[in-house]
C-alpha cells in the first residue's frame, strides 16, 4: 500500500444528522431504500414563494420554450440519447479498465479510449466531478484526478474550460474552498460553477418519459448545452437509498437544491432509484472518468468502509461503467444490496437501460484493457456482470 493511499484512508468525521436534516431533509433511509419524509409547507419540486425562475423545458425528446432554448437541441433531442462511440459495434458500449496505484496515471490511460479521435478539439469543455461533500475519496473526486483531467483537456485543444457541480449538505462554495478547487480552476483558467447559483435563466425543465418525478426537475442549463462534457465520478456504496453512486448518481448534482424540494421528493420517493436514472435523460457525457483506487463497499457516500480497488475505468455510456463498477463492488465484497441482485437487476441501471441511455445487458458490454494486470482483473469481473 503506497503513503499516498494510506493517507486517504484516513476517516474524516461528518455530522450525519446535518446530511439529513440539513441536506437532505430524509430520515431513517437504508441502503435498502426505508425512507420517511420531514414535513414541510411546500409541495415536491416546488419553489419557495418569490422564486419565478424562467426555464426551458425538455417534455421526452422535445425542447420547448421561447427566448430560453439552447441555439441547438440538447443530447436528449430525438437524435437519440444512447452514447456515441464510432469504435464500438451498433448497439454495444466499450468500457476501458485500468489497472493503476497512480491516479494521473488512470487518467491519461482513460484518454486513450479514444483512440485517434478527438472529441475535444477547439470544444467549450464541462467538466462535472463528484463534489456532494469536501469528505476525502471516494466520499468526494480527488483534486490529483481533476487536475490531470484538466491537463489531459488542455493537451487536447480544449478551447475553454469549465468545472461545475452543486454540493448538500455542505454549500456548494465551501466544498470548492475546503478542496482547493478555485485556485485549481484558476491554474487551468477555467470557469468554476455553482449550480445552486445560476440565475433565473440558468435551468432547463426536463420531464422524461414515464417519469416518476412528479413534476419532472430543472436541470442546470450549462450541463445540457455544453459542447462536450467529461464526468468524473468515485466507486461507492450509497447507504441513503441509492445503493451505489457512481456516474448516473453523479447526475444528481446537476439538479438545483437551493431553494427547491427536489432533494426531499428524491430522498422520500419509493423510485428513488428510478428517479436517479431519470436525470441522466436530461444530457449525454462525452466522456466518463470513474475513479476506484479506494471505495466504499459499504455505508458511504461520505464515509465508510474501504478498500484497495487501484481500477479506473473509462467510457462514454453511463449503464455500461456503472454495471462494471457493481461487479468490482461485488468482486471486492460489499453489502447484501450489492450482492444479492444481477447487476442489470439494479434499479437505477434497470431503468437507465429502459430510457435507452445505454446497454440493456452484460453481452452489450466489451471491457477492454491496455495491458495483461488489467486484461486479467476484467477476466475476474466479467463474470459477475451476468
Amino acid at each position: 500500500m503506497t503513503k499516498k493511499i494510506k493517507d486517504e484512508l484516513k476517516e474524516k468525521v461528518f455530522d450525519r444528522r446535518k446530511f439529513l436534516a440539513a441536506g437532505l431533509s430524509l430520515v431513517g433511509l437504508s441502503a435498502l431504500g426505508s425512507k420517511k419524509l420531514l414535513s414541510s409547507g411546500l409541495k415536491m419540486g416546488e419553489s419557495p414563494v418569490g422564486a419565478s425562475p424562467r426555464v426551458a423545458s425538455v417534455h421526452g425528446a422535445n425542447l420547448s420554450g421561447a427566448g430560453h432554448g439552447p441555439s441547438s437541441p440538447p443530447s436528449s433531442s430525438a437524435s437519440g440519447v444512447f452514447p456515441v462511440d464510432p469504435l464500438a459495434p451498433a448497439g454495444k458500449s466499450r468500457v476501458l479498465l485500468i489497472k493503476t496505484d497512480d491516479r494521473a496515471d488512470g487518467v491519461r490511460k482513460a484518454f486513450s479510449f479514444f483512440k485517434d479521435r478527438n472529441p475535444f478539439q477547439g470544444k467549450k469543455v464541462l467538466v462535472k466531478p463528484n463534489f456532494n461533500t469536501s469528505d476525502e475519496t471516494p466520499g468526494s473526486t480527488h483534486p490529483d484526478t481533476l487536475r490531470e483531467i484538466l491537463s489531459e483537456l488542455r493537451k487536447a485543444g480544449a478551447r475553454e474550460l469549465s468545472i461545475g457541480d452543486r454540493s448538500g449538505p455542505e454549500p456548494t462554495e465551501q466544498v470548492f474552498d475546503k478542496k482547493g478547487i478555485r485556485q485549481l480552476a484558476a491554474a487551468f483558467e477555467a470557469r468554476l460553477l455553482n449550480f445552486d447559483e445560476l440565475g433565473p435563466d440558468g435551468y432547463i425543465k426536463v420531464t422524461p418519459p414515464g417519469s416518476h418525478w412528479q413534476d419532472g426537475f430543472l436541470v442546470a442549463r450549462p450541463v445540457v448545452e455544453a459542447e462536450a462534457l467529461v464526468s468524473t465520478c468515485c466507486l461507492k456504496t450509497h447507504q441513503y437509498g441509492g445503493i451505489f453512486t457512481m456516474s448516473l448518481k453523479n447526475s444528481v448534482g446537476v439538479v438545483p437544491r437551493k431553494g427547491y424540494t427536489y432533494m426531499r421528493e428524491l430522498h422520500s420517493s419509493p423510485h428513488q432509484r428510478r428517479m436517479i436514472a431519470e436525470i441522466n435523460y436530461a444530457y449525454r457525457p462525452t466522456f466518463v472518468i470513474l475513479d476506484g483506487l479506494v471505495a466504499f463497499v459499504d455505508q458511504g457516500p461520505m464515509t465508510g468502509p474501504r478498500k484497495e480497488a487501484h481500477v479506473f475505468l473509462a467510457g462514454v455510456d453511463r449503464v455500461a461503467i456503472d454495471a462494471v463498477a457493481v461487479a468490482i463492488l461485488k468482486e471486492l465484497g460489499s453489502n447484501d444490496a450489492i450482492m444479492k441482485p444481477r447487476v442489470f437487476e439494479q434499479e437505477q441501471i434497470a431503468r437507465a437501460a429502459e430510457l435507452g441511455l445505454g446497454v440493456s445487458s452484460p453481452d452489450e458490454i466489451i471491457i477492454e484493457t491496455l495491458d495483461a494486470p488489467s486484461a486479467d482483473y476484467a477476466a475476474r469481473i466479467r463474470p459477475l456482470l451476468t
